[in-house]
């Protein structure tokens, strides 16, 4: 589908480039979507969001597996008996499966939650470029994955300094609820 699209973008671009000799001058701008996504406030608040959701799943492997470590120094001891030692082990296969299972469902369910989050900020990153767009007078606004793009091409900056702002306002409306 980013095929398709790009191929499209880079046909209209040549397009209007070469109609754009002619005419006006085009004004292009280039918006690197990795560093909005790592860098907005938006999404660094998400982050923290599901860091507190998943938080006390995580610290509960984390003491099983402390317990899977304290159960194999255990059965490093030489006064342990058979019995006991039998016991232990499987007590030790059993928490690590435990764990492995938890750690794997964990991060997938992590993985979907955040795959939701960006999806969910997705429009508001696109209302923040066409308007910065429009404000400027860009003719076209091209975004990550590109080849190349010209540093003075980049509008990233304005991106997230737009998205600093909404953020600012909607938790100003938020506290005044």
């Amino acid at each position: 589908m980013w095929y398709y699209a790009r191929t499209i973008c880079v046909l209209l671009l040549g397009l209007a480039l070469s109609a754009s000799a002619a005419a006006q001058q085009l004004r292009i701008g280039y918006v690197d979507m990795k560093q909005v996504l790592d860098n907005a406030p938006q999404v660094i608040s998400g982050r923290a969001k599901l860091d507190q959701e998943f938080r006390s799943r995580n610290d509960a492997i984390e003491m099983d597996e402390m317990r899977a470590e304290a159960l194999d120094l255990r059965l490093q001891q030489a006064d342990i008996s058979s019995d006991s030692r039998i016991q232990t082990e499987r007590e030790v296969r059993e928490l690590r499966r435990n764990v492995s299972r938890r750690k794997e469902d964990l991060r997938d369910e992590l993985s979907f939650r955040r795959t939701e989050e960006v999806q969910r900020l997705e429009e508001q990153i696109n209302i923040a470029v066409q308007e910065i767009a429009q404000r400027n007078g860009f003719d076209l606004i091209i975004s990550s994955p590109v080849i190349y793009a010209n540093p003075n091409l980049d509008i990233t900056d304005l991106i997230l300094e737009q998205l600093e702002v909404e953020y600012a306002a909607d938790q100003l409306e938020l506290g005044s609820n």
